[in-house]
Order: C-alpha cells, then sequence, then structure tokens
C-alpha cells in the first residue's frame, strides 16, 4: 500500500512538473521577436527580388534589361543554395578566428525547436540567407552589360563561400573582428564594402564596355529603377531593423535612423546635382536614397535621430563626388556605381560609427545620438582596422577568384554579343516586344 502511494505520488510530481518543463521550453521562444524577424526575412529578400532587380534593370541599356534581372534571381537561387549546404556552417559554425567549421553543414543539429538567442534557429539561418543573396547580387552592377551568365554563374558562387563567408565569420560568427569589438550592425563591412570592392576590382579586370567614355549609356527605364529604388528603401527597414534580432527600441531606433540617412542622402545628392548641373534628377535621388541606406548600415544601431541625420548627408554629398571621380577622371566602368555608392557608403558608414557612438558625445544625447560604447579613438581604431583589412582581403580574393574564371569559361561576351545585346544573345529573349 505505501509503495502504491509512494508510486501515484512520484507519479503525480511527475505530471506536475511536466507542464512546468514544457511552459519552461516554450517561454525560452519570444512569439513576438519570432514575428518580427519572419517580417524582417522576407523584407529583405524583397531588397532583392524584385527591388534590386528593377532598380539595376532600369539602369541598364534595353537590349540588357533581361540580362540583369535573371543575374538578379539566379544569384538568389544559387546563393540560397549554397547557403543551406555549407555557407551558414562556414559563418556561423564554432570553427576558429577566421573562419567556421562543418558542424551545420545542411542544417545538422538544427532542429525545429533549436534556438538562436529566443527565435528559431532556422528562422535566423534564413534571415541571415538574405544577407547572403543580396551582397553577390550588388557586385552585378559592377559589370554589367559585358559578362559571360556561366562566368557570373561561377564567380558568385565561388565569391560567396571565398569572401562574404570569411567576412561574416569575422564580423558576426565569433571571428576576430568581432572578438576586437567592431561594430557593424547589419552590415557596412560584411555587405558594402565587400560588395563594392568586389565590384570595383571586377570593373577593371573585365574591362569597360564598348563605348565607354565616347557613347551616351543612359538607363533605358528611370520609372523602374525608382520602383526599385522605393522597394530598396522599404525592405532596408528589414535590413537594419531585423538586425537588432529582436521586436524592441533597438529595432525602432535602426528602423527611425535607416529613414533618416536616407532622405538625408537624397536631399544631398539632388542639391549638389542642383547646383552643379541646373537640374535635380530622379536618377541622382535614387542614388542618393541607396547611399543614404548604404551608409547609415553599419551605424544603424549604434547611433541616434540626429547621428544618422549627419550620416545620411555625408553620405549624398562624398557618394556623389566619388561617382563622378571614378568615372570621369579614373575612366573605370563601374557600371551601376557599386563601389562610389555602397564601398565608399560601407567605409564612411563603418568609420563614422565609430565616431558617433563614443561616450564623450554624450553631450549631444539630446540631439540623438545614441549611447556610446567606448572612447572615440579606440573605436576609431578598431573601425579602420575593420575597413582596411576587407578592402585588401576582398581585393586579393575578387583578383583571383575572377583569374581563376576567366582560365575556365572566360569572363567577357564577344563583341557581336555585346553589341547585340545580352537579352538576345545569351537569353534568346527580349526585355520588351512591342510590336
Amino acid at each position: 500500500m505505501r509503495s502504491m502511494k509512494l508510486i501515484n505520488s512520484v507519479t503525480l510530481s511527475a505530471l506536475l512538473f511536466l507542464p512546468t518543463a514544457v511552459m519552461a521550453q516554450e517561454e525560452a521562444l519570444n512569439g513576438a521577436n519570432t514575428a518580427w524577424i519572419l517580417t524582417s526575412t522576407a523584407l529583405v529578400l524583397f531588397m532583392t527580388l524584385p527591388g534590386l532587380a528593377l532598380f539595376y534593370g532600369g539602369l541598364v541599356r534595353t537590349k540588357n534589361v533581361l540580362s540583369v534581372i535573371m543575374q538578379c534571381f539566379s544569384i538568389g537561387c544559387m546563393a540560397s543554395i549554397l547557403w543551406l549546404v555549407v555557407g551558414y556552417s562556414l559563418v556561423f559554425g564554432e570553427g576558429n578566428a577566421f573562419i567556421g567549421d562543418f558542424s551545420k553543414v545542411m542544417m545538422a543539429g538544427v532542429s525545429r525547436e533549436a534556438l538562436s538567442g529566443d527565435i528559431p534557429e532556422i528562422l535566423f539561418m534564413m534571415f541571415q540567407m538574405t544577407f547572403a543573396v543580396i551582397t553577390p547580387a550588388l557586385i552585378i552592377g559592377g559589370f554589367a552589360e559585358r559578362m559571360k551568365f556561366s562566368a557570373m554563374i561561377i564567380f558568385s558562387g565561388i565569391w560567396l563561400l571565398a569572401v562574404y563567408s570569411p567576412v561574416a565569420h569575422w564580423v558576426w560568427g565569433g571571428g576576430w573582428l568581432g572578438q576586437m569589438g567592431v561594430l557593424d550592425f547589419a552590415g557596412g563591412i560584411v555587405v558594402h564594402i565587400t560588395a563594392g570592392v568586389s565590384a570595383l576590382v571586377a570593373a577593371i579586370v573585365i574591362g569597360p564596355r564598348r563605348g565607354f567614355g565616347t557613347t551616351a549609356m543612359p538607363p533605358h527605364n528611370m520609372t523602374m529603377t525608382m520602383m526599385g529604388a522605393g522597394m530598396l528603401w522599404v525592405g532596408w527597414f528589414g535590413f537594419n531593423g531585423g538586425s537588432a534580432l529582436a521586436a524592441n527600441g533597438d529595432a525602432a531606433m535602426a528602423i527611425v535612423v535607416t529613414h533618416i540617412s536616407a532622405s538625408a542622402g537624397a536631399i544631398a545628392w539632388g542639391a549638389i546635382e542642383w547646383k552643379k548641373f541646373g537640374k535635380p534628377s530622379a536618377l541622382g535621388v535614387a542614388t542618393g536614397i541607396i547611399a543614404g541606406l548604404g551608409t547609415i548600415t553599419p551605424a544603424s544601431g549604434f547611433v541616434g535621430p540626429g547621428g544618422a541625420l549627419i550620416i545620411g548627408l555625408v553620405a549624398g554629398v562624398v557618394c556623389f563626388f566619388a561617382t563622378q571621380y571614378l568615372k570621369r577622371t579614373l575612366k573605370i566602368d563601374d557600371s551601376l556605381d557599386v563601389f562610389p555608392v555602397h564601398g565608399v557608403g560601407g567605409i564612411i558608414g563603418t568609420l563614422m560609427a565609430g565616431v558617433l557612438s563614443a561616450t564623450s558625445l554624450g553631450v549631444f544625447s539630446g540631439f540623438g545620438f545614441a549611447d556610446g560604447v567606448g572612447s572615440m579613438s579606440e573605436q576609431f581604431g578598431i573601425q579602420l582596422i575593420g575597413v582596411v583589412s576587407t578592402v585588401v582581403f576582398s581585393a586579393v580574393m575578387t583578383w583571383a577568384i575572377l583569374k581563376l574564371v576567366d582560365k575556365l569559361v572566360g569572363l567577357r561576351v564577344t563583341e557581336e554579343e555585346e553589341i547585340e545585346g545580352l537579352d538576345i544573345a545569351l537569353h534568346d529573349e527580349r526585355g520588351y516586344d512591342i510590336s
């Protein structure tokens, strides 16, 4: 009888503790944060497909519009598969200070219940996948209208694993830059500097478009470009706001500063055009928006609205003159201005994050600066190390990958194919078939 009572008592206790254990596990998952990152994931993918595809598609000539859109979508598909198979593991696997390991290949050990912080790890993987999708897609602008489709696919795949993955691990995956305390909230180093520098190297290696510098090559559809810019702007709220990985004040502030910087960048760029050329242009406003967005990205979790206003204005001015200098003085055909907008913007934003987040600026807190993270000189030095190391690594690796791809399949289309246009030459389709 006593044994029965003991058994019943133990059973009852187990039943009482079982719901508690289940509830504790459920409470570890934050529903609000999960919902926000689900939304942010969709927003960031929306930036590439269709945002960047339309933005770039409108900027090229009519005969190449489909080829650029095709490249964006193809990279989106390929990068997603590579990220699933090995990319996520190389970035967020334990590994060492320079690269992750293969412990998470094909999501090994990542169950439906596994958490990253207080959100599902599989969702964290998907959110980070969207960053891995857009980064190599940005590079398209450096070699638009002249690279073989096969070369683009091979280059982008190798680049994702050999350039993006190591740098992302350095900063976000527990690598050496993260350990130093580098500030890169949403990808100034990981996304914009790597893509911008790589686009510049690609433009130099592959050479300018036929007729560059002597033949006008205006955007063929500014309406398409403006719609793409608007989609990028809205999607960037998930890009920066989602990087807080929580539905909280950090996410809200990141969204606010993102919007302010984009607005300031557009105003600054348009004002310079108005003064210099007599009229502001839709192209200038769209480019200024992207410059402001890219430049605030690394600082979006560390500055307030006042800092964002300064960053956006600086981005509009500096990126404008960088664009002019690259094309008119250096004669480098970075077709869609990837380096002067994303590369230069990423560098500026990364360095300014170290300045505007410093505790010595606490006197300006009422102006909107966020709380600082250390002394200005120390943090600026860390940011500078992050910038220089990423620039050098991205440039050297991209050059090596391009040379390898050139040996394998050749980089550039023939002169006849370039004249005909890549839509027909490579895909046997037209962007517009008006009868």
